[in-house]
């Protein structure tokens, strides 16, 4: 019972570690976004590429990162973990990004 309890406590801290890690990345790549194309109108700004090349640049950073960080065995990290890491880092990017373009647009009106 007790190595049930061990195994499931370091199950919820690698999933909340990770989990963490892609939202606090996924904020951060919205605001250099932000700051990188934060003289732009929102339309040209959505379209500008370099603010994609952050994003990909913080999913990308992650991968190494748990890596070297032991959360995972050798075996463990399988595709599923890429996908959801993208995942969250993408959502968190582009919810966060959109609304600082909106919010910018809207206090210049």
């Amino acid at each position: 019972m007790s190595t049930e309890s061990i195994s499931d406590r370091r199950e919820h801290i690698r999933s909340v570690s990770v989990t963490a890690l892609s939202a606090l990345l996924g904020v951060g790549a919205a605001l250099a976004s932000f700051a990188l194309t934060g003289d732009l109108p929102p339309v040209e700004a959505a379209t500008d590429s370099r603010a994609l090349a952050i994003v990909v640049g913080a999913i990308l950073v992650q991968f190494p990162l748990i890596e070297y960080s032991g959360l995972y065995g050798e075996d463990e990290f399988g595709v599923k973990h890429y996908l959801f890491i993208t995942f969250m880092t993408f959502s968190f990017w582009f919810v966060v990004w959109g609304i600082l373009l909106t919010a910018e647009f809207q206090a210049q009106l």
